[in-house]
């Protein structure tokens, strides 16, 4: 609670933290923050090319395959993203982790906020895509939003686990850039989970990502409520309590010796 407290008191430094290191990544760039924009829409398009066009990817749920990998492409650009910035946020921030009259417990934040104002704009576009498709979500833009406050808490306690041991272990934000490699066709974003037999499913599911992006799905093309699935959720919430206790009490341990190795 005191550490909800602090965030509340100084959530006018975090916005503008968040804003200057959010336009600070295409700083010296002549398109700035489109670039931003363009690299994980170039994504997006190459490989729907690649599945649409070369492979002949036919309607996933009746929903054109453009739609069906865009509702899970968002949400793990927006993942891939807040993991990969927020990994240096104190080693980046190192001139402020040393005042003593900073709340360093901010700066995961600034990078994850940073990226979510990016989020933002791609799921204005995203739903601005399916209506051109006549599947405007209507009153499921409430599972959107519970989704991306799904998203935002599995990246905040993720990011204090891996930002803490990023200062003690420089190696960390390669062995992450792996494993979100990795982790893209771990995850049924390019292919359905039918293709997988039926028994080994539920190793599939224990991916918290999985989650959100059927979830994303199942709002946008099957218009189902995120309460729909019981178990996942409760599942996906406990994933979530686990790894911010281990996340933040490790943060904690370790906070006194940032001075020492920064």
């Amino acid at each position: 609670m005191s550490s909800i407290k602090d965030l509340w008191n100084n959530k006018g430094i975090l916005y503008n933290m968040s804003k200057s290191d959010f336009k600070s990544r295409f700083s010296g760039s002549y398109f700035g923050v489109f670039w931003a924009i363009i690299q994980p829409l170039m994504t997006i398009l190459i490989f729907w090319f690649v599945f649409q066009v070369g492979f002949r990817a036919q309607p996933i749920s009746n929903a054109p395959f453009i739609l069906w990998l865009c509702a899970a492409m968002i949400p793990w650009n927006f993942f891939s993203d807040a993991i990969i910035n927020s990994t240096g946020a104190f080693t980046s921030y190192s001139f402020v982790v040393k005042k003593l009259v900073f709340k360093v417990s901010l700066l995961p934040l600034v990078k994850i906020i940073a990226s979510f104002f990016l989020n933002l704009a791609f799921n204005l576009l995203l739903i601005i895509i399916f209506s051109i498709y006549g599947y405007f979500p209507g009153i499921h833009l409430i599972d959107i939003l519970y989704y991306n406050i799904c998203i935002f808490m599995l990246v905040t306690v993720v990011a204090y686990f891996i930002s803490t041991l990023n200062v003690f272990f420089r190696d960390t934000s390669q062995i992450i850039g792996i494993l979100l490699q990795f982790g893209i066709w771990l995850t049924p974003i390019m292919w359905e989970e039918s293709v997988i037999p039926e028994k080994y499913r539920w190793f599939i599911k224990l991916n918290p990502i999985y989650y959100i992006v059927n979830g994303y799905r199942e709002a946008l093309i099957n218009h189902n409520w995120f309460f729909a699935h019981p178990r996942q959720t409760f599942y996906f919430w406990f994933v979530v309590i686990v790894i911010g206790w281990i996340g933040i009490s490790f943060f904690k341990k370790m906070k006194p010796h940032f001075a020492d190795v920064l």
